[in-house]
């Protein structure tokens, strides 16, 4: 699906129905992957994105981290019934083993480079039983941010740890699937699976809803229907399950 400029790269740019429909397959694979029963659930993206929203009208009661580990004052305000908003550094306000399930979209452990820090805190507040929603930007993302920025020298020289210099200053840690496996694993965590976020490409999608409009849950549908487990050669971000043994 790349190269896509940097600057439509988790953005809206002008890549508009790529973006919708990137946004719906994140609301399905939320829907699908969500508790079967109302339970307590975590949300770790920082106020970034509209899945707490979706968790509580499924039924669930969540505690959103806004601005995780970026505030130096924790504060705690009911949104709703459901949602409770926390501001705070990091999660020693929470005691172990309190929630069913953490959710961190909006790629918060490539933002927070301190990925291991950040699973660690996840799997310590996870009831036994309990899971956790990952995503992450892909290797494929940041050797196309490299190769636009002609770091030509970096693609020959990427690591285990492969931090990506963004054009606007900021930096974000790229992973393959193995790197999120063995993340995961790290805090003693089970993989449930891992996958592109998206395999459709940006000019598909456009193409198909330009021909019909109506056809976006088809897209959708078509897109976690593709066996795609682990394929490192094609999207943007990878999402994972993880579980946290009984």
């Amino acid at each position: 699906m790349l190269p896509i400029p940097a600057n439509e790269l988790n953005g809206p740019g002008t890549l508009g129905p790529y973006w919708t429909f990137y946004h719906a397959v994140v609301a399905e694979q939320l829907r699908q992957w969500l508790p079967g029963r109302p339970s307590l659930l975590l949300d770790l993206s920082g106020g970034r994105g509209r899945w707490p929203a979706q968790a509580a009208r499924a039924g669930h009661r969540v505690i959103e981290v806004m601005d995780f580990r970026r505030s130096a004052e924790p504060w705690l305000r009911d949104a709703s019934d459901r949602i409770q908003k926390v501001r705070a550094d990091n999660l020693g306000f929470l005691p172990d083993g309190c929630v069913d399930g953490v959710i961190a979209e909006e790629r918060v452990l490539s933002v927070e480079i301190m990925a291991e820090s950040v699973i660690e805190d996840v799997a310590r507040v996870l009831r036994p039983g309990g899971r956790a929603l990952l995503c992450v930007d892909s290797l494929v993302l940041g050797m196309a941010i490299l190769a636009e920025q002609n770091y030509w020298a970096h693609l020959c020289q990427t690591g285990e740890v492969m931090l990506i210099p963004w054009p606007d200053g900021s930096i974000t840690r790229c992973f393959t699937s193995q790197q999120i496996r063995e993340l995961i694993t790290g805090a003693g965590l089970e993989v449930e699976w891992v996958r592109p976020r998206t395999v459709l490409s940006p000019s598909t999608v456009d193409h198909v809803l330009s021909a019909e409009s109506k056809s976006l849950s088809w897209l959708v549908r078509t897109e976690l229907e593709t066996e795609a487990d682990g394929d490192d050669t094609v999207g943007i971000h990878l999402v994972a399950s993880a579980r946290k043994p009984m």
